[in-house]
Parts: structure tokens; sequence; C-alpha cells
């Protein structure tokens, strides 16, 4: 039987450079960025944290359906990180992470994509013995 690697799921990781630090730390907005993100890509939340930082900086998960998106932010060196992880075929990944870079007025968006749970999946299978 043959067979040929399939992913579980996708998982994004965006490193965003000379981001607006205002934006960074306000938790409001974080917040809602991460929530519309979401929910614009075709996920279902289930629940969210998030939590500001003194003297600066947010981090936040929203948990989804499909798995998670989570952010922490660095305003004193205009820096999120992001991971967009996620499974199934209903959700667009990339639609988050372009929604999320601009929200955040990154200047400079890098996305690296890892496919995660690559298993092998019959291509064909035999019928009858």
């Amino acid at each position: 039987m043959n067979e040929r690697p399939r992913a579980l799921g996708t998982h994004l990781l965006l490193e965003m450079n000379e981001c607006d630090p205002v934006l960074l730390d306000n938790l409001t907005l974080v917040k809602q960025t991460m929530l519309t993100a979401a929910e614009e890509a075709g996920a279902t939340v289930v629940g969210e944290v998030f939590h500001k930082f003194s003297p600066v900086g947010v981090t936040g998960i929203v948990c989804i359906a499909e798995s998670h998106i989570s952010i922490h932010t660095w305003p004193e060196h205009a820096y999120a990180a992001v991971d967009i992880f996620t499974c199934g075929e209903d959700f667009k990944p990339m639609e988050a992470a372009h929604f999320i870079a601009e929200s955040l007025q990154a200047q400079h968006c890098n996305v690296m994509e890892v496919k995660r749970g690559v298993v092998n999946t019959p291509i064909s299978a035999p019928i009858g013995d």
C-alpha cells in the first residue's frame, strides 16, 4: 500500500517588527485584534485570556475550536510574536496573519509555516482479499 504524508495542522509563526508601540501596549486593542482575526479567518472562538504587563506589554491567547492564536508584545522594541495554530480545512490562517499585521501596523512581518502532526495516510487501499 502506498502512503503519502499528511499534516494534521498548520502552525504559522509571525515575527512582527516595527509595529506601532502604542498599539502593542493597548490591551483592549490587542484583544479585539486577535478575536476579530480569528472570526474573519473562519475560526470558532471558544475562549480567551489576555494579560497586560507593567510597565509595558500584552500577552494573550484566543482558544479556537480549530486550536489557538496567541500573541506576546514588546512595545519597547516595537515587536510582537504571534502563533497561529490550526487544524481542519475551513480556517484560513494566512488571513488571520495579514489582519493582525495590518492592525498592529507592522512594517515588517516574517511568516514561517510549519506543518504539524505529519502522518502517513494510505493513497489507496486494497479492496477485498
